[in-house]
């Protein structure tokens, strides 16, 4: 009663495979895969080596061309 027979999933899958048609649940398993890809390569990127110090920012960089300096007013 706990577990399930082949026969089951058999079933299952032949149901499955009905209702999304073999394209969607290949674009599904696509779509899937580039995720994850990406995400571990997001997850790469974002490690910094222990002996690397962290960076300070200076006059010089917060002065960059596209950086916009404004005053935030609160709403009264």
């Amino acid at each position: 009663m706990g577990s399930f027979s082949i026969w089951h999933w058999l079933i299952v899958l032949l149901i499955v495979v009905m209702v999304f048609g073999t394209k969607k649940l290949k674009n599904v398993g696509t779509d899937l895969g580039a995720a994850v890809k990406g995400f571990k390569d997001g997850m790469k990127d974002g490690t910094t080596s222990a002996d690397a110090p962290p960076q300070q920012v200076t006059n010089a960089a917060r002065q960059d061309a596209n950086t916009v300096d404004v005053e935030a007013k609160s709403k009264s």
